[in-house]
């Protein structure tokens, strides 16, 4: 028999689908309202008068005023923010600032502001409301839940609130779910992710948990915990865990290792958040991609990967993008940032309605030799070698060798398994033979002897995660690059003596 609470979930899940569904089926629309308004509300900020926002009519005058900028290209006024000043980039001051490691510029500061902060906030709860719609399943909001995140505690500096995004979001757990959810405030304040997992584990064995969340990599981590304490699988330590919802990487390399240490299959959603918005969650279990948040106080802009790095590449909107082709996402958003490139890719599943996958970051390539080798392929390349071969991973990484000591270049695959493979090469020339497949820039560069089939260098088990640790980056949303265009990644693995 339900409880209460999810006889209550069944009607409201309904009534969210049915709003959700006016803007999904009106995209183009939807895209052009949040553009005007957020040009409007805008207009007397500093940017906007920067940039002329009084006389944006449209898309193509947007294009003309407001050039695509990354972090770097926008710091001038992100520091103008950070020092207190208001009306800057967007009206007033920010509720917070998501803090997080940049590459290049040090600590990142994004801004979410009292029209942005809902938005994170609903697209994770529409996300599982979707989901009780369509499978009818609400058992699950009576049991406990569990969010591996980042800490809740946050700095205050000129005002405003500063932490990572998965602290800030923590403080807007509904009042509903508080008893739900897990950890405990005190274990999730703990900085050292090793300790705080180990504490997640003593806390969590006794419970009923329905609900489990987080990166794959680091919920993995989690979950091995557990075997190794108990040496049960999750699935029979927890009888009715029946959801886990991911985000940050693609869960296909990681499913079988999964659904070895459950034990079981477990429905899964897919979500697309960042600290920049939360722009897509998986909407159903049996379509391919996201559904995009068109109504979402974001406006999405598209460049086809191929040609971002051309002198003046083509910006267009929703209304004119195509399956399948990779493009680079810029977004203007109600926290105050401006056709910004957020790093990623990503390529349309659908656009009816719009859903997308998130194909790799903009940065994180091979084309050492002109392939254009992308996060997606590798990801795919290595799923289908799995398919014949009785082998698991558990995290690789991709890097060029442009100078082997012997022989033709080649892509080296470090790869740690969580069972090795009887035949190693055979795996290689799979994988290969895949990648081959799905790009025809690498197929050429084989088929005309430029460069060798990859090669595979084992990784130690456990070696990706001392890697992360080594840099500072274990845990909470940190994520290991699949692809580099540089040997930087794997000659830290070599230089800590993490390669077999």
């Amino acid at each position: 028999m339900l409880s209460l609470k999810a006889a209550i979930a069944k009607p409201f899940a309904k009534r969210v689908y049915k709003s959700i569904q006016k803007w999904a089926n009106n995209p183009v629309e939807t895209q052009s309202k949040v553009f005007q308004k957020l040009i409007s509300d805008a207009t007397a900020t500093q940017f906007g008068k920067d940039h002329d926002f009084v006389s944006i009519n449209n898309h193509e005058d947007f294009i003309k005023r407001v050039p695509v900028r990354d972090y770097e290209a926008l710091k001038p006024y992100v520091d103008r923010v950070v020092a207190g000043e208001e009306d800057i980039l967007w009206k007033g001051k920010p509720l917070y600032f998501a803090k997080t490691s940049g590459t290049t510029s040090g600590a990142k500061y994004i801004p979410i502001t009292k029209e942005s902060m809902p938005t994170h906030v609903e697209a994770a709860r529409n996300a599982i409301l979707m989901y009780i719609h369509e499978t009818g399943n609400a058992k699950f909001v009576d049991g406990k839940m569990i969010f591996l995140q980042g800490s809740p505690i946050l700095e205050t500096q000129n005002g405003i609130q500063l932490g990572r995004l998965s602290g800030i979001v923590a403080h807007y757990v509904p009042k509903y779910l508080q008893k739900n959810r897990m950890p405990s405030l005190e274990t999730n304040c703990i900085e050292d992710w090793e300790t705080k997992v180990n504490a997640i584990v003593e806390e969590t064995l006794p419970e009923n948990m329905t609900i489990i969340s987080g990166i794959p990599s680091w919920v993995q981590m989690y979950f091995e915990k557990l075997q190794e304490k108990t040496g049960k699988k999750v699935g029979d330590i927890f009888k009715n865990f029946n959801l886990f919802i991911f985000g940050g990487v693609n869960y296909e390399p990681y499913r079988a290792k999964f659904e070895s240490l459950i034990g079981r299959k477990v429905d899964s959603i897919e979500l697309y958040p960042a600290s920049e918005g939360f722009f897509a969650y998986q909407d159903k279990q049996n379509e391919k991609g996201m559904l995009l948040q068109l109504n979402s106080g974001i406006f999405y802009e598209f460049i086809k990967a191929d040609d971002f790095f051309n002198e003046n590449p083509k910006r267009i909107t929703i209304k004119d993008v195509e399956v399948d082709v990779n493009y680079v996402m810029l977004i203007s958003t109600n926290a105050g940032l401006w056709a910004y490139n957020i790093g990623d890719t990503v390529q349309f599943t659908s656009t009816k309605p719009y859903r997308v996958i998130v194909s790799g970051r903009i940065k994180h390539f091979i084309s050492a030799f002109g392939e254009h080798v992308i996060g997606k392929e590798v990801e795919q390349a290595i799923q289908d070698a799995l398919v014949f071969e009785n082998a698991e991973v558990s995290e690789f990484s991709v890097a060029p060798q442009i100078a082997p000591k012997q022989g033709l270049p080649y892509h080296e695959w470090f790869i740690e398994f969580e069972k090795e493979p009887e035949n190693l090469s055979a795996l290689a020339q799979k994988i290969d033979a895949s990648l081959q497949k799905q790009n025809s820039y690498y197929f050429d560069l084989i088929e005309g002897k430029v460069l060798q089939p990859l090669k595979i260098t084992l990784v130690k088990k456990g070696g990706f995660q001392d890697y992360m640790k080594s840099i500072g980056k274990l845990g909470g949303q940190n994520k290991l690059p699949r692809l580099s265009n540089d040997r930087k990644l794997v000659d830290d693995l070599e230089t800590l003596n993490l390669t077999k």
